[in-house]
């Protein structure tokens, strides 16, 4: 299906994965799915696991937890039953000993029975409400990746499992600022609340038009930047830990699940 850009609106999760598993799928997830919730991805051998369930445990805001895998499942039974997460994203990255060193676009062949997934919430899920509230989304209108970038704001550790938490950014006109914080709360689920509204220098980000992950966005006169914690933040977690393997998603590139948007993940 080539960009976002181009591409049609979806509305059906089991829709958006097939086309994932067909290869047909290539660009952001934003503004698709509407009445779901997204997810980001994270696998780690099992013996890596229990440190990362603690790290997501001390770091609900980045990583909010929607499901954790049986070791060497594929299937998230739970919010995705009959879904496989080797091939229903339409991009995986892969990390060895802390380093990028693949990006593919299934896992297969990868798949080991001491793997376990983690399905966490992404910010994604409440554009949808944003835009219902007449809060535009620059990255859903444009068909780009919503821009991240790595923070000063340090996680809580966990075992080997420490680092900055990643943050999304989303012009908001000033006039709609706390509005955006009311709404995007009532998602804890999806990372909720903003953790920070104005300065970007205030978090340790230098330049808005330089992201670390996804595509720079316009900032028009008299809006405000708005950011939000952001689940690639185990990526860069990854980059500090080391684990001998993690497998992850691209980053704005989710996974769809079949969770109504606007319902508590751990109901």
């Amino acid at each position: 299906m080539g960009k976002h850009r181009n591409a049609p609106i979806i509305t059906s999760p089991a829709a958006m994965r097939a086309a994932a598993r067909r290869g047909e799928w290539h660009g952001s997830t934003g503004g698709q799915c509407s009445a779901y919730q997204q997810a980001n991805l994270v696998i780690l051998p099992k013996e890596a696991a229990v440190e990362f369930a603690a790290f997501c445990t001390r770091n609900p805001k980045p990583c909010p937890l929607i499901e954790i895998t049986p070791p060497g499942d594929p299937e998230p039974a739970r919010s995705a039953p009959g879904a496989d997460l080797r091939t229903d994203l339409p991009g995986y990255r892969v990390y060895r000993g802390g380093e990028l060193v693949e990006q593919r676009s299934e896992i297969r062949d990868l798949w080991r029975d001491d793997l376990v997934a983690f399905l966490l919430g992404c910010s994604l899920t409440f554009e949808h409400a944003l835009i219902d509230a007449g809060v535009g989304v620059r990255n859903v209108e444009g068909g780009t990746l919503v821009p991240m970038f790595v923070s000063n704001l340090a996680c809580r550790p966990a075992g080997r499992f420490h680092g900055p938490m990643v943050v999304t950014m989303r012009p908001i006109p000033e006039a709609q600022v706390q509005l955006a914080g009311e709404l995007t709360a009532r998602y804890p689920h999806a990372h909720g609340a903003p953790l920070h509204a104005g300065s970007p220098q205030a978090i340790g980000i230098a330049d808005l038009g330089r992201p670390d992950y996804g595509d720079p966005v316009a900032i028009h006169p008299g809006e405000v930047p708005v950011f939000w914690a952001c689940g690639v933040t185990p990526q860069a977690v990854a980059l500090e830990a080391r684990p001998e393997l993690m497998i992850t998603h691209e980053p704005g590139i989710m996974f769809l699940t079949d969770l109504p948007r606007e319902g508590d993940s751990r109901s």
